[in-house]
């Protein structure tokens, strides 16, 4: 399903939608190019989850935990891997990934391989309109998942 966002603030309420509807076990690997909209779709998934804080991309940490929503959710970014699966493997993310909770992973195509077919997959692409903010935002879930509309 493409949905059609014309500001951040339709892209955060995707991403609310889906935090919404996240149950344990939700894993959600995130793509598009640098300033896309990727860490505003994940502020509104942890909106929907629950969490009330300030949601930041984990760029140079690796992985963010929020704790005090309805559900565990775990914040990866990859975006600074340098040697990719090698280097996720050795992170131990898995234990975080398959702990309970629902996992946002931006960059995941740095870690091509890893992740199975059971996850949603999101890609953020600017339009033509791209200065106006204007973003067609593509769900695919592997197992079965499937969008009403593709209005925001």
């Amino acid at each position: 399903m493409t949905y059609k966002s014309l500001s951040p603030a339709d892209t955060e309420k995707l991403g609310f939608e889906f935090g919404q509807n996240a149950k344990s076990g939700d894993i959600f690997c995130l793509s598009g190019e640098l300033g896309a909209g990727k860490t505003v779709f994940a502020q509104g998934l942890a909106r929907g989850l629950g969490y009330p804080g300030r949601v930041t991309s984990p760029t140079f940490t690796l992985m963010n935990i929020y704790e005090s929503g309805r559900l565990p959710f775990y914040h990866f970014d990859l975006y600074r891997m340098e040697n990719g699966l090698t280097d996720l493997e050795s992170t131990g993310c898995e234990d975080f990934l398959y702990a309970g909770g629902v996992s946002l992973v931006e960059w995941p195509e740095r870690a091509e391989g890893f992740f199975g077919n059971d996850v949603t997959w999101v890609e953020i692409r600017a339009t033509a309109d791209a200065a106006a903010d204007h973003r067609e935002i593509s769900i695919n879930r592997a197992n079965g998942y499937t969008a009403e509309t593709g209005e925001i």
